[in-house]
Formats: structure tokens, sequence, C-alpha cells
């Protein structure tokens, strides 16, 4: 676990190992959330990178008869 400091102007740098590992770059939005007492940064990635995301999902169901 990796520990930050908050800056005076209450900013924080997300270590490298942490960037590298969820592919983040400069300028890429991000969503904050409070969660208890826990602050969450949360990645806006584009739709168009979603794309084949459930590639080889088995999509085939029984449906319920209609009677």
């Amino acid at each position: 676990m990796a520990t930050l400091t908050l800056s005076p102007k209450f900013q924080v740098v997300i270590p490298k190992h942490i960037r590298e590992a969820m592919r983040l770059t400069a300028g890429m939005p991000m969503q904050v959330v409070q969660y208890g007492d826990r602050i969450e940064f949360i990645p806006v990635r584009p739709m168009k990178s979603a794309r084949g995301l459930f590639k080889g999902m088995d999509t085939s169901f029984e449906r319920e008869d209609e009677h």
C-alpha cells in the first residue's frame, strides 16, 4: 500500500506503479466519490474502450413459456 501526502494546494500524486497498472494518462478525467471516510478516484474512460468487453460471453438462455 502506497502513502500519499496532500499538498498545500490539496493535490495528490498517484504513484507511478499504480498509474502504469491502470493505464492512467495526464489530463484523464476522473470521478471523485466520497464513500464513508474514504475518497475514491474513478477514471472516466470513453465508451469506445468498452468495445469487446463481453467478447466470448455465452448469451444463450432458456426463455420462460408465455403461457
